[in-house]
């Protein structure tokens, strides 16, 4: 087993040096046509760029990989160098794959050794506070193998069978406690070896790298989440995360 394979004692992981990883080389077609979606603008300033200082904004993170569309690579390394970031924090770009999955495991792939914890975080969740990723870290820290901040669920859930045809009414089937549910954020938190594996193993498709290491079989627990690290994915997310920012410069100067 190499290294980079092998679980790290919880021991030596309070110690570890943390990097992250961004997926960045999405389309979001959802926000209607333009710029890929890490590319768009917040209160002026692309949602990466967002992204990438809220993390780097954790004193542990010292690396932050982000994986660009590989016709993009170029303009983000620019995108990047155009900004102004904690100086602490390592910034590497990476060419990105077909899926969310494969240019997560691009973006290990280019990690050095000696990070051996990392996070993954969606480009689309600009406004994640510094609290919540140092949560995460620190549970990965405390000995857990895999970490997700989540939030309960405001809304009734329901089950329901897919329509015969788009538009038509969908049956319900169950009406799950939503008191056992929680809304999964990013950035989730992993022991380095933990998804490397898991990445190895799991061909499915899955929405987000917490849910590879469950069918490994190893315990994944959440952390509070936090309301302002919402996805943007439609435009009304978009008028909400630019009145979030707003409130923020207001208030806190950010």
């Amino acid at each position: 087993m190499s290294d980079e394979s092998r679980p790290l004692a919880a021991e030596a992981r309070s110690e570890a040096p943390v990097a992250a990883v961004i997926p960045a080389a999405g389309r979001g077609v959802r926000l209607g046509p333009g710029a890929p979606k890490a590319l768009r603008t917040l209160g002026g300033t692309p949602m990466l760029i967002h992204a990438v200082r809220a993390l780097a904004a954790s004193r542990a993170v010292r690396l932050v990989v982000v994986v660009a569309p590989p016709e993009g690579t170029t303009e983000v390394k620019s995108l990047l160098d155009a900004h102004a970031l904690p100086e602490r924090t390592d910034i590497l770009v990476v060419p990105g794959g077909s899926s969310r999955q494969e240019s997560v495991r691009l973006g290990l792939q280019a990690l050095p050794p000696g990070h051996d914890i990392v996070l993954v975080h969606d480009a689309a969740r600009p406004l994640v506070p510094v609290d919540t990723v140092d949560a995460v870290i620190e549970a990965v820290r405390a000995g857990a193998p895999a970490v997700v901040p989540a939030l309960p669920l405001a809304d009734t859930v329901k089950q329901v069978e897919p329509a015969a045809a788009p538009g038509e009414p969908e049956p319900v089937v169950a009406t799950p406690d939503r008191s056992l549910l929680r809304a999964v954020q990013t950035p989730q938190g992993f022991d380095r070896a933990t998804l490397v594996r898991a990445h190895e193993t799991v061909t499915t498709d899955v929405t987000d790298d917490a849910s590879m290491v469950e069918q490994l079989g190893e315990r994944v627990v959440t952390v509070p989440g936090h309301e302002e690290a919402f996805k943007v994915t439609r435009p009304l997310d978009l008028v909400l995360a630019e009145a979030v920012l707003a409130r923020r410069r207001l208030t806190d100067g950010f």
